[in-house]
Parts: structure tokens; sequence; C-alpha cells
């Protein structure tokens, strides 16, 4: 399948007159058109290397009619949007074709808005499939068909897991709640090769009664009820990845205990004396700044230290809206399959409203709202925002160049001449851009 999104609407019209202004209504709205006075035309324009992003075909037409040209068409590419135009007595016949794989019909007379707004729909919905047939096409791609997204922050990251993964040493994953720290850390098992299991545990989830035995396992007779040996996440990880979520959570008593194993690779059971050698990575994951954890004395600082070799900071949802029209058709895709729906379309003010709300819940609250909207359902979002028009194109492009400079300063610390070489400009450039979009360098800057 080819990188580029098809761009052109193919227009199949016998009556020249109606086709030209229906041409000219399309191009006034922005979109390519190429008209064809019949079926054949376009069926030699695609055996030529053409390829329609929708077709809008009148059902009458000399040789092939619409219906055996939708036939052709959804043949060649099921995902094609096809809309039929047709007479006063044809609208019975145009269900039937939608029934049949059409996107929509219009019935004549139509007027050029009617026309525009079908054709926009239409290529949106195409645009969801394309995009959701891109991610399913990805099975070389590990790394992005786990972590989605185009943000330069989620680039960054999946560059570093890249390198990080193979090494085998522990990793500290910062985030909020709903960010993905789980997602990473499988992405990190999954580009590491290790044979064996991803054990996920959430430490916060776990009464500290059962904490020890759940982790370090316990022999028979170590405590009351324990009548066989149990193997314990450790042991059970042993060749594989063991992914501690909300560590900050895991009772200081037991700190040490996990301490020692990262040392020695070895976990003795609750019970035993005997020293198990395990080769397990620990991914460790906190909502919790584990510093401030430390210093107030709530987290050991030998343990904050060891984890702390290589951290990843995983940026909330809200620092990149860019990436929720990508991860919105994900969801929806996978919603759409799970539910046995069709992939629903969502319109410009959709995600005019998604990219407004800041998503206290991050992804995991995105892929609930891409489950309620395929089911139908209210989304629970803000109706404030759902007023909100689609941004202007200068909008959008201030919006996108502010995340971007505020990326490079939270890489370099808030350095200025830093950031201006890594954006490849000038200082005094990146000076006024600062000024224009109110952004203080000082925020970024570490410690």
């Amino acid at each position: 399948m080819t990188d580029d999104f098809p761009q052109s609407i193919h227009l199949v019209e016998d009556d020249p007159i109606v086709r030209r202004g229906s041409e000219q209504a399309l191009r006034l709205a922005g979109f390519a058109v190429r008209g064809h006075p019949d079926a054949e035309s376009l069926l030699d324009a695609i055996a030529e290397g053409e390829r329609p992003a929708v077709v809008v075909s009148d059902v009458r037409l000399p040789g092939r009619d619409g219906l055996a040209l939708l036939r052709e068409l959804l043949a060649l590419e099921r995902a094609l949007p096809v809309i039929l135009v047709t007479g006063h007595g044809d609208v019975t016949m145009a269900v039937g074709a939608m029934r049949d794989g059409a996107y929509d019909f219009i019935e004549k007379p139509f007027t050029s808005e009617r026309l525009v707004e079908q054709v926009r729909r239409a290529l949106e919905k195409r645009r969801l499939a394309w995009d959701n047939q891109r991610l399913r096409a990805r099975l070389g791609e590990p790394l992005e068909q786990l972590l989605i997204g185009q943000n330069p922050a989620i680039q960054a990251l999946r560059q570093t897991i890249s390198a990080v993964a193979p090494v085998g040493i522990d990793v500290l994953v910062n985030g909020e709640t709903g960010c993905g720290k789980e997602v990473v850390a499988r992405a990190l098992h999954v580009a590491s090769g290790r044979k064996g299991a991803f054990v996920a545990l959430n430490c916060g989830a776990l009464p500290e009664n059962v904490f020890e035995a759940e982790v370090f396992g316990a022999e028979a007779g170590a405590y009351t009820g324990a009548a066989r040996r149990r193997i314990g996440k450790i042991e059970y990880a042993d060749g594989g990845t063991l992914f501690l979520d909300e560590i900050e959570s895991m009772p200081l008593a037991l700190q040490v205990k996990l301490l020692r194993v990262i040392q020695d690779r070895k976990v003795e059971r609750l019970g035993g004396n005997a020293a198990i050698a395990v080769d397990v990575r620990i991914v460790a994951a906190s909502k919790a700044d584990l510093k401030t954890e430390s210093d107030a004395g709530r987290f050991r600082a030998d343990l904050y230290h060891r984890l702390n070799v290589v951290t990843l900071d995983l940026p909330p949802l809200r620092e990149r809206r860019d990436d929720i029209a990508l991860l919105m058709g994900h969801f929806l895709f996978e919603a759409a399959a799970r539910f046995g729906r069709p992939v629903p379309a969502w319109s410009a003010g959709d995600l005019a409203r998604w990219q407004a709300y800041d998503w206290p819940g991050n992804v995991r609250e995105l892929k609930n709202v891409a489950e309620r909207f395929c089911l139908g359902l209210p989304e629970g979002t803000p109706k404030v925002a759902d007023d909100i028009a689609p941004a202007s194109l200068s909008a959008q492009v201030d919006r996108a160049e502010r995340r971007i400079i505020e990326g490079a300063l939270r890489d370099t610390g808030g350095q200025v001449t830093r950031a201006a070489e890594l954006l490849g400009l000038p200082r005094k450039t990146l000076y006024d851009k600062l000024a224009r979009h109110g952004i203080d360098p000082d925020a970024f800057r570490k410690g």
C-alpha cells in the first residue's frame, strides 16, 4: 500500500453543464477534481494509475450505469466512498445501493452546498479508513504499532526505547495516570527480544499483608494458609520483564528487598533461605515524583537512585493534541472490530472539540470516549466545547509551532541557545517566537 493519501475527487456525469457546475463548486471548496463523461473514462483513468479519494457518480449514464460502476469500484477497493446522484424516482434504488456499499446518495436537483458537504464527509471517512489501514499494516514496526503518535516527544520516546531495550538495563517510567506507562513497558519488552513473559503488577492495588508473597514468592508454611509453595511475580518473569506500576505505593519495608533483587538478580521467597537466580528486567512506573518522595522519606533514596539510571518521561495528552486524530482513529477501529460495528466517521467539529479538551484521564480517557462514540453513546467530554468551530490554518500552525518550541525547551532544560540549535533557528528568531507565544523558558529549567 502506498503511503500517499489519495487527494482527488472524481466526478462522473454525462451532462456537461451539470458536470462543469459540480466541478466548479468542489474546486471553490478547495478540492482537487477530475470530471468524466462516463464510467468507462473513470475506469480507464484508474487503470492508468489514478487513485480517487472519493467518487461522485450519476446513476443514469451511457454505457455502464452508476450501479455497475459502484460494483466495479468496490471490487477494486472496498474502502472507496462512492456517492450516487439520483433522480426523484430513483431514491428506493439508491437506498438499496447503500446496502450494497455506496457511501450515500444525493437527489437531483441539489445545491452546491449539499454536494460539498457530502464530499467533505466522505473524504473524512476515507482519511480515517486509510489511517487505520496504515496502522494495521505496520506489522514490522512494533514500536510504532504500540506507541502511536507523531508528536516530537513520542518520536523521541520511540528512539530512546529502541536504543535502551536491547541493553537490558532497568528503566523508570514517569507519567500521569492514563498516559500509557504500561504501553511503554510492553514496548520495551517487545523491542528487547526477551523470550520470557511480560508480567505486570500494580503495587497500589495489593494489600500490604499479601504483597511480599505475591512479588517475592513464599515457601509452604511461610504464613497461615500457605499450604503450598508460591512462585512470586519476580520468578514468574524470569527471562522476561517485570512491570511494577505505581511503585511509589510499595511498602518501605519491602523496598529494601526489591533493591537487593535489582542489585544481585537473586530472589528469596518468604519463609525460605535459598537465593534463586533470576534473569529479569525491571520496569518501574510512577505517577509521583520519586525524587520528591525520597526527599520526604516516603520512598527509599537508594532504590530511587538505582531505578533512576534510565528515565522515560511520558507527556500528558494535553501536550500532544496533534496526536489525538491518529489515536482516535486507532481506538475507533479497535472498538468497531470488538463491537461488530462499522467505524463511525467524525466531523471537523468533533475533532476540534476533542482537541480543545484537556483530557485529565489522558490516553485512557480518550480510548473510553472512542468506545462510547463508536456505540453512539454520549461521549462524556464537556458540552461547553460542543460549539467550538474548527481552527483556522494559521491557528493550527501557531499551536503546532508552540508545541514544538515547548518540546525543544523541555529537551534542553530551558536553555534557549541549545533549543535554537535543536530547531535550526537563529537565537533572535527563537526569542521573537517565545515572546509572541508567551513562553517562559525558565518554566522548563530542571532542578
